[in-house]
């Protein structure tokens, strides 16, 4: 009963007070080790909290993440990213952070394949297509200071546009 990205319904997984995830869809418990397993292969799932029907699935997925990163080998998260991102908590511009990284990471999702051929075409065959990009540090590097300089962009954006309203800051 487990349902593919696209599929009619998500799988239903209950997390238990005594921190145990139930796959319903498998009628077995399972890790978060297994949950990453499962979107790698691209299954969609909601996590419930058993007792009170809260969805969890936004903090399970944070697990996750922490526990990828925490793993070592392949960080995706870089620290001054994490930094910013954190950055833009409780800031009125942190509302525009989500619906713009969605957008950058679809619209990376639809082009890697594309973009890993041509990088094999440009460099010879050095970026293997199973999805680790062993050379592309300096690539991956001027990537993140682009996204680093529309970060800035944004909010220099809002403050001017905040200033110009007569919300001047007060010395």
């Amino acid at each position: 009963m487990i349902t593919k990205k696209g599929g009619e319904k998500p799988t239903i997984i209950k997390k238990y007070a005594n921190r145990r995830l139930y796959d319903t869809g498998r009628s077995s418990y399972v890790t978060l080790d297994d949950l990453c397993q499962m979107i790698k292969e691209g299954y969609d799932f909601v996590v419930h909290d058993a007792k009170t029907g809260e969805d969890l699935t936004r903090s399970v997925l944070a697990q996750i993440i922490v526990e990828q990163e925490a793993k070592g080998g392949q960080n995706l998260l870089p620290v001054s990213f994490m930094r910013q991102l954190i950055g833009f908590y409780g800031d009125n511009m942190g509302k525009f952070v989500p619906n713009y990284l969605e957008q950058a990471f679809n619209d990376f999702t639809e082009k890697q394949e594309q973009f890993r051929e041509q990088l094999n075409k440009s460099f010879g065959g050095i970026f293997p297509m199973n999805g680790a990009m062993t050379g592309f540090e300096e690539m991956r590097k001027q990537n993140m200071a682009l996204f680093e300089q529309a970060l800035k962009t944004f909010a220099n954006f809002g403050l001017n546009s905040l200033k110009g309203n007569g919300a001047e800051e007060k010395k």
